[in-house]
C-alpha cells in the first residue's frame, strides 16, 4: 500500500506540470496555440507518433491576394460576400488606376507585365513624371502611350486599354517585337519581289531569244525561196536559147 507521502508527492508533481503547461499555452499566440493543439492531436491519435514531421497547410493574406486579385474587377467580383474577396477589394481600392507600371525584363519575346501604381509611387511621380518602366528612372523625353494590354487571368484571355508613360529608350522596348515583325515582313516582301522580278526577266530573255530564232528562220526561208526563183529564171532563159537554136 502506497504511503501518504508518496501520494502527496505525486499530486504535487501533477499539479506543477499542469501549471507549467497552462503557463506555456498562455504564452503562445492564437496561431502557435492552434498548431500545438493539432500536433498534439496528431501525435496522440495519429499513426505517426513524431509530431515534428507534420506540416500543416497555411494560407496567408498574401496567398489570398494572389488568388483573388484581378487587374480589372467585374461587378460579379464585387458582389461576392466572402472575406477573401472583401480583402482583395480593399487592396484593389487602394491602387491608382490612371497610369501603369511596366516590367520589361522579357521585352524581346513580347512579354511585358503591367500593374497599377501604389500610393508610394504616385507620391514619388513614378509612372507619370518618371519613366513607367520598373527598372528605369529617366525623367526626360517622356511620352504617354495607350497600350492594348492582352493578358491571361483566371483561365480567360482578357484585354484592357491602359496608359503608360515611358522614355524614348523604353518606348523602343515597348514596340520592339512589332518592329521586328515589320522588318521581317518587309524582308520577305523584298525577297519575293526580287524573285518575281528575276523570274520575269528570265522569261523576257527567253521570249527575245525565241523571237530572234523565228526571225532567223524566216530569213533563211526567204533567201532559199529567192535562190530557187533565180534558178528557175536561169532555166527558162537557157530553154529559150535552146529553142532559138533549133528554129532559126
Amino acid at each position: 500500500m502506497a504511503s501518504f507521502r508518496s501520494i502527496r508527492s505525486a499530486i504535487f508533481d501533477r499539479e506543477e506540470k499542469k501549471q507549467q503547461y497552462q503557463a506555456h499555452i498562455r504564452g503562445l499566440n492564437a496561431f502557435d496555440r492552434h498548431k500545438k493543439f493539432l500536433n498534439d492531436y496528431v501525435g496522440f491519435y495519429g499513426k505517426e507518433k513524431n509530431s515534428t514531421d507534420v506540416k500543416l497547410p497555411v494560407k496567408t493574406d498574401h496567398d489570398t491576394l494572389r488568388e483573388g486579385y484581378r487587374f480589372i474587377r467585374s461587378e460579379e467580383d464585387d458582389m461576392n460576400p466572402s472575406w477573401e474577396q472583401r480583402l482583395v477589394k480593399r487592396y484593389y481600392d487602394k491602387l491608382f488606376k490612371e497610369y501603369c507600371i511596366a516590367d520589361m525584363s522579357h521585352y524581346k519575346s513580347g512579354k511585358i507585365g503591367l500593374r497599377w501604381r501604389t500610393e508610394k509611387e504616385v507620391i514619388s511621380g513614378k509612372g507619370q513624371f518618371i519613366c513607367g518602366n520598373k527598372h528605369c528612372d529617366e525623367k526626360d523625353g517622356l511620352a504617354s502611350y495607350e497600350v492594348n494590354f492582352s493578358y491571361f487571368e483566371a483561365g480567360e484571355n482578357k484585354q484592357a486599354l491602359v496608359k503608360l508613360v515611358t522614355c524614348e529608350r523604353c518606348a523602343e522596348k515597348l514596340h520592339y517585337k512589332k518592329q521586328k515583325e515589320k522588318e521581317e515582313l518587309d524582308r520577305k516582301l523584298k525577297k519575293e519581289y526580287k524573285r518575281k522580278r528575276d523570274q520575269s526577266k528570265d522569261n523576257s530573255d527567253t521570249d527575245e531569244e525565241s523571237q530572234r530564232s523565228k526571225v532567223k528562220r524566216k530569213g533563211k526561208r526567204a533567201s532559199s525561196s529567192a535562190v530557187s526563183h533565180e534558178s528557175d529564171d536561169n532555166d527558162d532563159e537557157d530553154f529559150d536559147k535552146f529553142l532559138e537554136g533549133m528554129f532559126p
